[in-house]
């Protein structure tokens, strides 16, 4: 494993709306994906009859969009708002 390049163990930069849902970067993606995650289920956004759909809050919608949005989308639009350090 050593000497690998894991991109979701590289520290990357994000931008301020995703640092208002997940806190101060940088951190790597991994860090991101969870933290995302931990605020969807602590503001309760997954919806009630599919938990793979995301009903984003303002917060959150500031970084994935207003819409109701599936999770395997979420990922590519929240790395929208991460760059390389």
């Amino acid at each position: 494993m050593a000497g690998k390049n894991n991109a979701l163990q590289k520290p990357v930069n994000l931008s301020p709306e995703l640092e208002n849902v997940v806190g101060k970067g940088p951190m790597t993606r991994a860090q991101v994906t969870s933290k995302v995650w931990d605020y969807i289920k602590a503001n309760d956004l997954q919806n009630a009859k599919d938990k793979r759909m995301i009903d984003p809050d303002q917060k959150l919608g500031e970084v994935i969009g207003k819409e109701q949005i599936s999770m395997f989308k979420m990922t590519g639009a929240v790395s929208k708002h991460m760059t390389a350090t």
